[in-house]
């Protein structure tokens, strides 16, 4: 929350009670956040099974035949019971609020340790020496006591503790995801042979060797042998990358059927992936919860709550009716009761408990309050293109052929030589052959040429597939009519493959990733809630600008990597928009991070999910729109709830003072101060609940 609090130590950020995230993550630094979250719900159970028979105590007079629990049994029993909850479970709040008095950076903790600290201390007082507490000449009567008040407002805090640790806990796994994608080990090759060494030891300049099926240790250049290496990771696209001899290849990858040796030239945070994450680091830690506008507040309502209860006590002393001390003790201590922050600490929280539910109904499922909150604000929505407004499966679209020449045939000729790839736009013609039902068979002679295509015979008779520069390279003419093809084929943002047989051109065939279906209405609905769509992809101009004719897009970005997404949406937010980003791959995880609310297909990758804010579980771009409406709907309760919250501050606290005691003779017994105060929360909640209610 606050960035420029640095430490060399754990601990919490002195401004406002939070515990201090690490500044450089590691595979590990989950652990103590799964701790603490451990400790605080150990601390929310415990608290509550103590909490709860103290508040049947309390209102167990209000039952017929429960008499009894008005008794000085019960108002011992709910002190031992009470104790615990406010000494032991609400020690935390205490040591932050203590701490944010003295820095003088007052939070929610201040108000919580002061409203809780009031409550129990008063009632230990009263329970004590009752005799200091007569309540206006009625000797008789036993002094109220609000053991309830203190044990269940601590244990309504600690519930939205636990939310808020479980939501950074799920922060720190996106981080550890990022991080696994290295392999732990990698092979080193040796003079002597081959040796594994942890990653940690290899250096720049280190020769390793890749095997089939191996992560890719580091970046570096290929030196000898040849593969086809799967880099969704960097590219977002399915299709693996031939790599031989001179390529690049980056850590994290994952190696296909081939094996390589690779020359390091980048290691640790110098390489991609550590690009990527310090990227996804950074935007995060840039992020401020929506508590924040209650710490906000509370920066001028505790003082302005402290004064007047120093106010009531000063005034009653010098003014009040005998006995002036208990007058003044008691009505001080109703204004800190009315001013509990029990309203104000479930303001949010409930509204964002019953928000979140109701997303979840939807599909739509919110990591953090803060994604519900930065939603409302949203004016600008990047997407990535394959498997977010496409399918990220490509299908066989168009087969054309020349003239006496069978489609089936020709088909299951190229399926057939096709089968020795690992390229999915060859399993997309494999697939297709096998839906018509064709029988594939065995190819001999085959052979890949890395980016251009395959060759090789089946049945007796010689099969190109790829480009045309690799058609002609095998001697194949005539192909200006089937490029003329081609070209209108590209501009419907298809891509194409060239096939001959026998040394003379068969046709064409256009594969496709499509497009969703139910993308269109989607991008319909998101234009009518006001926003401009921008598509961010790493596939080429041709079909990016083809995806985006069709769909009615406001702009795209063709061919960038993740740092130029992440660029982009850097650019956006510096010219004044308030951007989300919606991606389902590794590669859009830094531009998730970096945009002000990141948007995850369920059906990607769990990098992404637990990089993003929001994780549309069906992967249906209508899930935004839902998102949109369910945020200003919980971010208008929220309000509703703060105005509820601070009404019955601004109405109780001078009535509690004593305000209308010259007038009317009118006293707010901490009682009714009590009273107020549940009924604050009970609004509150009422009000919260509203929202299960509410059209998505």
């Amino acid at each position: 929350m606050h960035p420029e609090v640095r430490r060399d130590h754990p601990g919490d950020c002195p401004k406002c009670g939070m515990p201090l995230e690490l500044e450089t993550p590691t595979s590990d630094s989950g652990d103590t956040e799964t701790q603490e979250l451990r400790n605080m719900t150990r601390r929310l159970w415990i608290g509550a099974a103590l909490a709860l028979p103290v508040f049947a105590l309390a209102m167990g007079h209000m039952v017929p035949g429960l008499s009894w629990t008005s008794g000085g049994v019960s108002r011992w029993l709910q002190l031992i019971l009470a104790a615990p909850v406010v000494c032991w479970a609400g020690l935390p709040f205490f040591s932050k609020g203590w701490r944010s008095i003295v820095s003088r950076e007052l939070n929610m903790f201040t108000l919580i340790s002061i409203g809780v600290g009031a409550s129990f201390g008063v009632s230990v007082v009263a329970l004590i020496a009752p005799r200091l507490f007569p309540l206006s000449g009625q000797h008789h009567l036993k002094p109220p006591l609000y053991f309830e008040s203190a044990a269940m407002v601590v244990v309504l805090v600690l519930v939205g503790q636990v939310l808020e640790l479980r939501a950074r806990t799920q922060t720190g796994a996106a981080m550890k995801a990022l991080l696994n994608l290295s392999p732990p080990t990698a092979r080193q090759v040796l003079p002597g042979g081959d040796r594994t060494v942890p990653l940690a030891e290899v250096a720049v300049g280190d020769r390793l060797r890749v095997i089939p099926g191996d992560k890719v240790p580091a970046d570096g250049v290929v030196v000898e042998g040849h593969s086809s290496v799967e880099e969704s990771m960097v590219t977002g696209e399915p299709a693996p990358v031939q790599k031989a001899a001179g390529d690049r290849v980056t850590g994290g990858t994952l190696n296909g059927q081939g094996s390589f040796i690779m020359r390091v030239d980048r290691i640790g945070s110098d390489t991609l992936l550590g690009q990527i994450v310090k990227m996804v680091t950074d935007a995060q830690r840039t992020r401020a919860p929506i508590q924040a506008l209650a710490d906000r507040v509370s920066g001028f309502f505790v003082p302005a709550v402290l004064a007047a209860s120093l106010l009531a006590f000063v005034l009653w002393i010098w003014l009040g009716p005998e006995p002036r001390l208990a007058h003044a003790l008691v009505n001080a201590v109703a204004v800190l009761i009315i001013a509990c922050p029990c309203a104000l600490g479930l303001a949010t929280p409930m509204s964002i408990m019953v928000g979140v539910g109701r997303g979840a109904q939807e599909g739509v499922l919110m990591k953090n309050a803060e994604a519900l909150e930065c939603l409302e604000k949203i004016d600008v929505l990047a997407v990535d293109k394959t498997g977010t407004l496409t399918e990220g499966k490509p299908i066989l679209r168009v087969i054309d052929v020349a003239d006496g020449v069978d489609a089936n045939d020709t088909l299951r000729r190229v399926a057939s030589l096709e089968q020795g790839s690992e390229h999915p736009l060859a399993a997309a013609l494999v697939a297709a052959a096998k839906a018509r039902g064709l029988v594939l068979q065995e190819s001999t002679d085959f052979a890949a040429v890395p980016g251009q295509g395959v060759r090789g015979i089946v049945g007796g008779r010689s099969v190109v597939v790829g480009t045309p520069d690799l058609l002609r390279r095998e001697k194949v003419s005539g192909l200006e009519p089937w490029e003329a093809k081609a070209a209108k084929l590209q501009s419907e943002g298809a891509t194409v493959i060239f096939a001959a047989i026998d040394g003379k051109p068969a046709g064409v065939m256009a594969i496709a990733d499509p497009i969703k279906a139910t993308t269109p209405d989607a991008v319909r609905d998101l234009h009518h809630l006001g926003l401009k769509l921008v598509m961010l992809t790493g596939d080429n101009r041709l079909t990016a600008s083809a995806v985006e004719r069709q769909l009615g897009l406001d702009g795209y970005q063709a061919g960038v990597d993740p740092a130029g997404k992440a660029a982009y949406i850097r650019k956006l937010r510096s010219e004044g928009h308030h951007v989300a980003m919606a991606g389902d791959g590794v590669n859009d995880a830094p531009a998730l991070s970096e945009a002000d609310v990141g948007i995850a297909m369920g059906t990607g990758t769990d990098v992404a999910m637990k990089s993003a804010g929001v994780t549309l579980v069906k992967g249906d771009l209508r899930g935004i729109a839902k998102a949109i409406r369910l945020s200003h709907a919980t971010m208008r309760n929220i309000r509703q709830n703060l105005v509820f919250a601070f009404f019955y501050n601004a109405l109780g606290i001078p009535i509690a003072a004593g305000a209308l005691y010259p007038f009317t003779g009118i006293l707010l017994s901490p009682v009714i101060a009590g009273a107020a105060m549940s009924l604050s929360s009970v609004s509150v909640i009422c009000n919260a609940l509203r929202l299960r209610r509410s059209k998505l």
